[in-house]
């Protein structure tokens, strides 16, 4: 229903009366009382209260607590002042035994209207339940249009979108539910500045906890909302999801409460709280007691794309995204001179992260047969990088899986136990070959059955991987055609570019690894011999570096300022079950299985007693690409742990 500018300039306090005298032009809220929190509304039998409580700070976007009221309250002097929550809602929900029975205007019938309202607030009925007030993301519209961020529901004078999701809230006693989330359609320009003013407004549920593809909330048709009205999206539209107060209501059906009551979903009560960009709003923030509800403006979150199949962005802090980018300097020196820097493309190395660190089974693969005249022909680059982010990944409760040729699988399956046995991988991990068999074995490789659907990887990781280039062949740095040595691991890469789900990322040093090809233009125009060598390949982050290996380490380091991004990890958890602080032995498993001077400088023994030659000068010695371990490798990696430890001074 559109509402009458009249009704928009009107304060708090003036809509609620006119909502107590039941006047028929206010059905939904949304769109007035702007600049003010608006709030959803739970009111239990207080034998449920503490339960409930619990469950809101367990679940802090969907459920942030406003007030809570005492046994029998029925005003609310924190939010507003001469409110009575029986009246002052437009449409209330009625539940018995967690079932909605019906609605209605008021819930004065459920207690005595002929008493005063001393002694009202002492009936037996209501001195047996307890109201809770929950943020709404409502108390945010003002501020995304005073940014300049169009607020299509309002335009088209329609409810709120709302859906149930797949993603299950954390629990407290009998209360467990689904997440449920408004969808607001935003312009692809403007997602920064929606997700920062609604970061400001932690009472009104924050940032998103997604945005891109709602079929990854377990939402399958965007026309039919569980609650509230379609919102139709705009050429240029993305589709952000935030925490949303209807979530109480799910929980409410799954505790079968005897009796309940809520606001009808978009028919909120109004508060005379402030919107996030006023003093009083700050100072209300400071009398809650939870820690959840006061914003961090260091912790502001950017948003990247991560994947255009299905299209999915992630969200990081700003901290975050500087210590993630000083890695991508570190890693761009170039000592062998190889002209690396030309082929260098900001935010790679983050945005592969950013992929990584939403995946849940991932598949690396490494080999480059640079010395074809030796036995075993490999070189020490790639495997060392590859070792490092499987361990970091397997902290993090990822599966992890190493692909490698079928010539070298007896010996990468003897290192792999030897890096374990070492302490220099966490735990062992399977080792596999792939080999084309016929038309379909990159897919029956890639998902369950060859199900598309069902992918069995959803992420790719190719470091110092021998790449396929444009005449199908593979070359090393000198323009050798090392073919005959390499498997078509490149068809897993193609292949997955068709399957929604799996992202892929090269990691190279030369232009002619597996991956670079998405950088191929600029490595046939600046690299040496580039137009024959360079990867035809694309993969869908191509993260450069001076030593493929130097890569791999700061992935590693990268997934650990990840999950200790406080703004991420929200974000990775839907906005629920957050910890405070990052739990202690979380934290030291974490950095345990970071890379470190001492691991990597066994996993170069390790290599050279397996016979691998340095690639350049195919000395077998404690060197990768003709650089000696100490102090060129060392050094990049105790700057790299420095920056991931909280050291901002890179060195010259």
């Amino acid at each position: 229903m559109q509402q009458s500018g009249h009704l928009k300039s009107l304060s708090p306090a003036e809509l609620r009366l006119l909502i107590r005298q039941k006047d028929p032009r206010i059905r939904t809220t949304t769109g007035l009382a702007k600049g003010y929190q608006q709030a959803n509304v739970v009111i239990l039998p207080k034998h449920l209260a503490n339960d409930f409580e619990a469950f809101c700070h367990s679940n802090p976007a969907p459920l942030p607590l406003l007030y809570r009221s005492q046994s029998g309250e029925t005003s609310c002097p924190p939010l507003a002042r001469n409110a009575d929550i029986r009246t002052d809602i437009s449409q209330y929900c009625v539940y018995e035994e967690g079932r909605l029975v019906k609605t209605v205007s008021s819930l004065e019938e459920y207690g005595s209207q002929q008493r005063t309202e001393q002694q009202a607030l002492h009936h037996d009925f209501w001195s047996d339940m307890v109201c809770f007030y929950l943020g709404c993301s409502f108390g945010f519209e003002g501020v995304l249009k005073k940014a300049g961020i169009p607020v299509r529901n309002v335009e088209q004078g329609r409810n709120i979108s709302m859906y149930r999701t797949a993603v299950s809230c954390v629990p407290a006693a009998a209360f467990s539910c689904p997440l449920v989330v408004t969808m607001r359609p935003v312009p692809v320009d403007m997602l920064n500045a929606a997700v920062e003013v609604t970061h400001l407004n932690p009472l009104a549920h924050g940032a998103p906890v997604h945005i891109g593809d709602p079929a990854l909330l377990g939402i399958q048709d965007l026309s039919k909302p569980d609650y509230g009205e379609q919102v139709e999206l705009q050429p240029g539209d993305v589709t952000v999801f935030w925490a949303c107060g209807v979530t109480a209501i799910e929980a409410i059906h799954s505790s079968k409460p005897s009796l309940a009551f809520s606001h009808s979903p978009g028919c909120m009560f109004l508060t005379d709280v402030p919107d996030s960009s006023s003093v009083s709003m700050t100072r209300f923030l400071d009398s809650l007691d939870s820690p959840y509800n006061k914003p961090n403006p260091e912790l502001v979150p950017l948003c990247f794309q991560i994947s255009h199949n299905p299209p999915f962005y992630s969200l990081v802090s700003q901290a975050a995204v500087e210590r993630i980018r000083l890695l991508e300097m570190i890693i761009g020196d170039d000592p062998g001179e190889r002209g690396i820097k030309a082929l260098f493309v900001q935010d790679e190395l983050l945005r592969s992260c950013l992929a990584l660190s939403h995946s849940s089974s991932v598949a690396i693969t490494t080999g480059f047969p640079t010395h074809y005249m030796h036995s075993p022909p490999d070189e020490t680059d790639g495997p060392p990088g590859a070792i490092a982010m499987a361990t970091i990944l397997l902290s993090l409760g990822k599966q992890v899986t190493l692909l490698t040729d079928k010539r070298a699988l007896e010996m990468n399956r003897a290192i792999i136990d030897e890096a374990v046995r070492t302490g220099v991988l966490k735990t062992a991990i399977p080792v596999v070959t792939f080999e084309d068999s016929g038309p379909d074995s990159a897919l029956d490789f890639l998902c369950h059955h060859g199900d598309p659907s069902k992918p069995r990887y959803d992420h790719l990781v190719a470091i110092e991987r021998s790449g396929r280039a444009g005449d199908g062949n593979y070359y090393n740095m000198r323009a050798i055609n090392i073919k005959h040595l390499v498997d078509p691991i490149d068809d897993l890469f193609i292949a997955a570019k068709n399957i929604p789900g799996i992202t892929t990322t090269g990691i190279g040093d030369g232009g002619n690894e597996l991956g670079m090809g998405k950088l191929k233009e600029k490595v046939k125009k600046l690299m040496p011999k580039g137009d024959l060598i360079a990867c035809d390949v694309p993969a869908d982050f191509a993260i450069t570096a001076g030593v493929s290996n130097w890569g791999g380490y700061a992935v590693a380091c990268g997934l650990f300022l990840l999950h200790t991004c406080p703004s991420h990890q929200r974000y990775l958890k839907s906005g629920l079950g957050l910890e405070r602080v990052t739990p202690q032995e979380l934290l030291q498993d974490w950095t345990a299985n970071l890379p470190s001077v001492d691991k990597e400088e066994s996993c170069l023994s390790t290599l050279v007693r397996f016979g691998i030659r340095s690639g350049k000068t195919a000395n077998l010695a404690m060197e990768v690409d003709g650089l000696t371990f100490h102090p060129t490798h060392s050094d990049i990696i105790t700057r790299l742990l420095e920056v991931t430890h909280g050291s901002n001074m890179l060195k010259p």
